[in-house]
This record gives C-alpha cells, structure tokens and sequence, in this order.
C-alpha cells in the first residue's frame, strides 16, 4: 500500500502546446507503482487553460476548489464548481478553462495510456 501526502508531491508547470497557467502534479502514478491507472491534479490560474483535445481514454474528473468552465465537445461552455464529478468520454473533444478570479482545481483520474492492453 502507498500513502502519501499530496502537499509533498512535486508540483510542475505544464509547458505543452495549448496550456497556458497550469501546474499539475501526479499524486499517484508509474512512479509509486500504479501501471494501470494515474491519479492528477490540476490547478488552473485565472486566464489560464488547458488545450481542446481528445484521448483515446476516458478520464473522470472531480472538482475539488474553485470553479472553471468545461467546453464539450460541441464547443458549448459549462461552468463546473466543487463538488462536481464529470466523465470525459473517450474520442470526444474537452478543454479546461478558469476565466474567474481564484484558482481552478481538479482531480483528473486516467488509466495509463501507455499501459492499456
């Protein structure tokens, strides 16, 4: 069993193309043993988001501070706030967006791209 602290957790910057003001950390992944599955959050800054895009998995997300707007996959915006669960089905395109002024943040739970069979 792996317990951990999520405040000890590295915190990165993501620098992808897209994603502007967003930091993410792993809280449990690869690297604590979990091949399958990955646990992430997400903070997002106000005027920050993450790219519309697509995966070839499903992805649960569960808001966990603040609120922020999910675009679906027709475009249309969502305001989303804690307390709030969401399944982003595969194939179908989403983007993350904090247009307020506190901090967005998430729970984004995906099985392991690279380790789907």
């Amino acid at each position: 069993m792996i317990i951990k602290r999520n405040d000890d957790v590295f915190e990165g910057v993501v620098e992808e193309e897209g994603i502007k003001n967003v930091i993410r950390k792993i809280l449990i992944g690869p690297d604590d043993g979990s091949y399958k599955i990955v646990m992430r959050h997400f903070k997002i800054f106000p005027e920050g988001h993450t790219p519309f895009h697509s995966h070839d998995h499903e992805h649960v997300v569960k808001i966990e501070n603040g609120k922020g707007v999910v675009v679906d996959e027709n475009g249309k915006d969502i305001t989303v706030s804690q307390g709030q669960s969401l399944l982003i089905e595969q194939n179908k395109n989403h983007q993350f967006k904090n247009p307020f002024q506190d901090p967005f943040e998430f729970l984004c739970i995906i099985i392991n791209p690279e380790k789907v069979t």
